[in-house]
C-alpha cells in the first residue's frame, strides 16, 4: 500500500495537521514505526506501541518518542484511563478491541485509521477476513459522536495493488469543517 516501509502514508501525512500542536499521539501497532519516528519529528509527543520488541528497539532514543512493548489484542489493556490527542493506525485490525481503542481519543481527538478491506484478497495478503474491513465498516463502527472529515474505500494502484479503507475523523460532533492545505 505504500511506497516504502519507511515512508509514512500520504493519509497520515495529509491529516496529521488537524492534531493539536504538540499534542500526544499514540502509533498504535506502529510495527516498525514509520509513522512514529515522522510525527515525532514534527513536535508531536508520540508513543509507539507494538508487541514486537525489536521492531520497537529500532525507535529508541528518538526525541519525542516513547516505546511500550504490549500485546494488544490479548491479556490486560494496557491504557486503561489514558487518552491522546490522536490514535493513528495502518495496516492493522482487531476487532475484539476496536472500542477501546476508539475510547482512548479525547475529546477533539484526531483518528487516522488506514488498512486492508474485503477484496484484498484477490491481490495477496492479507486475505483473511478477520483482518478486512467490511464495505463501510469504519464509517459504521465510529456512528454518532465524531466528525468525520475523510472516508475513502476501494482499489489502489500505486505502489502495488490493494483495496483499502480509510478514515480520519475528530471526536465530538458539529465541528467546524477543516481546511487542509495540500
Amino acid at each position: 500500500m505504500h511506497t516504502s516501509l519507511a515512508t509514512p502514508s500520504p493519509w497520515v501525512m495529509r491529516f496529521a495537521p488537524l492534531i493539536a500542536a504538540g499534542g500526544e499521539v499514540l502509533d498504535y501497532a506502529c510495527g516498525g514505526g514509520r509513522h512514529a519516528r515522522w510525527l515525532a519529528q514534527r513536535g508531536f509527543r508520540v508513543e509507539a506501541v507494538d508487541k514486537d520488541g525489536v521492531a520497537l528497539e529500532l525507535l529508541q532514543g528518538a526525541p519525542h518518542l516513547r516505546t511500550r512493548q504490549a500485546d494488544l489484542e490479548q491479556g490486560p489493556w494496557p491504557y486503561g484511563g489514558r487518552r491522546f490527542d490522536a490514535v493513528v493506525v495502518c495496516n492493522y485490525l482487531f476487532r475484539p478491541r476496536f472500542d477501546l481503542m476508539l475510547a482512548m481519543l479525547s475529546p477533539g481527538g484526531v483518528l487516522i485509521y488506514e488498512t486492508f478491506m474485503q477484496g484484498n484478497e484477490r491481490f495477496g495478503k492479507p486475505s483473511n477476513p478477520e483482518f478486512l474491513l467490511a464495505p463501510n465498516e469504519l464509517l459504521a463502527r465510529l456512528g454518532q459522536g465524531w466528525s468525520i472529515v475523510a472516508f475513502e474505500q476501494g482499489e489502489v494502484e500505486t505502489p502495488k495493488p490493494a483495496v483499502i479503507q480509510r478514515i480520519c475523523a475528530i471526536r465530538g460532533e458539529g465541528r467546524e469543517a477543516v481546511k487542509l492545505g495540500r
